[in-house]
């Protein structure tokens, strides 16, 4: 399943906002450098849908990107997510 997200990288604390526009807003405590803001919202989104695996497709250098996650269903991702 894939997620758009919209990252706002340097913040107090990392955690899931909820939807802004089409994407979910995460913020994140890393800094935007050397991937650690990347390598922070992959194991945000494992910890918080259980997936097995997270992967960003699309977007590496941008606030907006696009994260594969695998061995979770869609459902549970919305309820994790966005709480629908």
């Amino acid at each position: 399943m894939r997620v758009d997200v919209l990252v706002v990288p340097n913040a107090s604390r990392s955690h899931v906002v909820g939807l802004h526009g089409d994407r979910v807003k995460i913020r994140i405590s890393a800094p935007p450098e050397k991937g650690k803001a990347n390598q922070q919202l992959v194991s945000l989104l494992i910890a918080t849908t259980n997936a097995t695996r997270a992967t960003v497709v699309s977007g590496e250098l941008s606030r907006y990107k696009t994260v594969e996650l695998t061995g979770v269903r869609a459902a549970t991702v919305r309820a994790q997510l966005i709480g629908k």
